[in-house]
């Protein structure tokens, strides 16, 4: 690692490229915006439509204004994320990346600082930030443990609850563990926020497009550490990051992460794996999404019934009003 930073590795002359991917995101997309135009060192915000309400894109961009331009690319479809990450990369100008997702808000400072603390790094590098939730805490899912088959069935079974500390029962999500102070390799990091250079992207042909929606930035932090390249976690930049933005079926949504694990199992650990294994872990995880789903139908039938019980009660009513 290099001690120091020379003047060619000053994020101010490494041009940053912003990219946003967003479907149905709703109003959190126009602070997203926001917060892209005051970082210093992004010198364009690249906005992926997969589908959106009409007009509403335009409204999150509003008027011209002081900050980088915003490059809005429609017209597609709903691609998918992947896809859509890879096409704001091809239109990139920048040499470094910053993907963001649409519900994300970064702190003013937040892409100099991941570009500064990357470019000091030897080798290929990958940039994560801390996510947060809205009330500060590190949301689940802001560093991870590498997913392998095995951690899989351990959380689907719930074997961490026996032996919480033992290594064979160490969860996926690691953000019950203490935070680093520093900037920590770490196996994988959140796709709602992350930097790399343009040219470590490509080198590992970018985002597997086979992964519509959920796991990509799983399997591309893999593939990049299979490569050669370093995944970081950068405590020092927290990114307030609002859940479930997206008008989106929930349902649809566990669908396509279910099959989307189990594309990444067969791409990495088909072979050190046995197949009765294999199997077993697709079956306790489909079974899983058949109870969620279940739970989330049966949720959305019984909205209406307690939406109209508060006629039944005017004691209810009357707190519903205040």
């Amino acid at each position: 690692m290099r001690v120091g930073v020379s003047m060619q590795d000053q994020p101010a002359s490494r041009p940053i490229s912003a990219i946003v991917v967003s479907y149905f995101t709703g109003s959190v997309l126009a602070r997203s915006l926001d917060a892209l135009r005051l970082q210093s060192g992004v010198r364009e915000i690249i906005l992926i439509d997969n589908g959106n309400p009409e007009g509403a894109v335009e409204a999150a961009i509003g008027p011209d204004s002081d900050g980088p331009p915003i490059r809005h690319i429609a017209g597609h479809g709903n691609i998918g994320f992947a896809a859509a990450c890879n096409l704001g990369a091809r239109a990139a100008q920048g040499e470094l990346l910053l993907f963001v997702n649409p519900d994300a808000i970064l702190p003013p400072g937040g892409a100099e600082a991941l570009a500064r603390d990357g470019l000091i790094r030897d080798g290929a590098w990958l940039m994560g930030a801390k996510i947060i939730d809205p009330d500060g805490a590190e949301q689940r899912g802001s560093r991870r443990a590498t997913l392998t088959p095995w951690r899989a069935f351990v959380e689907a079974t719930r074997l961490y609850n026996f032996a919480p500390r033992h290594p064979y029962f160490r969860r996926f999500n690691l953000h019950g563990d203490p935070c680093p102070a520093e900037v920590t390799p770490v196996p994988v990091i959140s796709g709602a926020c992350f930097m790399l250079p343009k040219k470590d992207y490509w080198s590992i042909g970018g985002m597997d497009e086979r992964y519509f929606l959920h796991v990509e930035d799983v399997d591309f932090c893999l593939r990049f550490a299979k490569a050669g390249g370093t995944v970081f976690f950068n405590p020092k930049v927290s990114v307030l990051h609002f859940k479930s933005s997206s008008e989106v079926d929930p349902v649809f949504v566990e669908m396509r992460k279910t099959s989307s694990m189990l594309r990444y199992f067969r791409a990495h650990f088909s072979e050190p794996y046995p197949a009765p294994f294999m199997q077993l872990v697709g079956l306790l995880l489909w079974t899983q999404f058949a109870f969620n789903a279940a739970g989330k139908t049966l949720g959305r039938l019984a909205s209406p019934l307690t939406r109209r019980a508060p006629k039944f009660s005017p004691a209810s009513r009357t707190r519903a009003r205040s």
